[in-house]
């Protein structure tokens, strides 16, 4: 995990997270890495990723299991989406738009070069 100066790291961890259950690479019932190990892989402070994980399960994503770890919740993925895509729409799509119109570029020729 690379971690970069624009969001707080916690915010990252949170994010990765997050991309596993989109991409799939985590699914319903899967357990979520430990918060040892999440830490040691990422280099950060163990609490960092407590912080990042409290998030998660204050959002239902994931639940806690005593003496078992975190495991995806049944529709973590489904919430993620709706979250995610509001999150989009709201903070990142308007910057997309703003920088694309002050470079110039045609959004309607963008939109269909896929």
């Amino acid at each position: 995990m690379q971690w970069t100066n624009d969001q707080p790291i916690y915010q990252q961890v949170r994010d990765h997270v997050v991309s596993l259950i989109i991409d799939d690479v985590l699914k319903t019932g899967d357990p979520i890495p430990s918060v040892r190990q999440m830490a040691i892989e990422g280099g950060v402070n163990p609490l960092t990723v407590s912080k990042a994980y409290q998030e998660l399960v204050d959002l239902h994503i994931v639940e806690k299991r005593r003496g078992l770890g975190m495991f995806i919740t049944e529709n973590a993925k489904k919430e993620l989406l709706k979250l995610e895509k509001s999150k989009f729409l709201k903070s990142e799509w308007p910057n997309t738009i703003r920088r694309a119109q002050s470079l110039d570029i045609d959004l309607v020729e963008l939109l269909n070069k896929n």
